[in-house]
């Protein structure tokens, strides 16, 4: 997989309030959120963990989202942010941000938001997947999430990196282009 940067960030990694480290299931999300964050002193927000039962329950039971369930979910996840940034706090959520309208949505929270693209093969993600324990999100769904799957543009703020790499390379990697 190629590594690019894609309107790269610019500034220092304080200067960034905000990022969304996003991607398909399996693609360590929540492990290089949770890093990041810690490294650049700020919040994380799991953004699985702002999804209405009603989400999870379709999920569990291998029932894709549909855009008009995801609604409510991005919209929790875009108060998070805009709530941390308002009172100061840099913050690092983790969410899927699949398509370009999803992330657009994010941003009408907080246009500053950088994303964090992490990009992976459908065969490493399903075997991440299907590896974890505990998580509601089946193997089987993975598919559906390439499917609709609408990496970011050049035109977005985002930063895509081989999701492969272990979790303090890819976090070295996004404090670098940070500066």
């Amino acid at each position: 997989m190629d590594e690019k940067t894609e309107q790269a960030p610019t500034g220092a990694p304080g200067s960034v309030p905000a990022i969304v480290v996003m991607g398909v299931a399996g693609c360590g999300k929540s492990a290089v959120g949770t890093a990041l964050a810690a490294t650049l002193g700020a919040i994380f927000v799991e953004g699985d963990q702002l999804h209405p039962p009603e989400n999870v329950a379709r999920m569990a039971s291998g029932e894709p989202l549909t855009d008009q369930l995801r609604e409510g979910w991005l919209d929790a996840i875009g108060e998070r942010i805009v709530m941390s940034v308002g009172q100061g706090e840099g913050v690092v959520a983790a969410c899927s941000a699949l398509k370009r309208s999803y992330r657009e949505r994010l941003s009408s929270f907080c246009p500053e938001i950088v994303f964090l693209y992490l990009k992976i093969d459908a065969a490493t993600a399903r075997r991440r997947v299907a590896s974890r324990k505990g998580h509601f999100m089946p193997a089987s769904l993975v598919d559906s999430q390439f499917a609709i799957l609408e990496p970011p543009a050049a035109d977005e703020r985002a930063l895509t990196l081989d999701a492969r790499r272990p979790v303090d390379e890819l976090v070295a990697a996004t404090v670098g282009q940070m500066r």
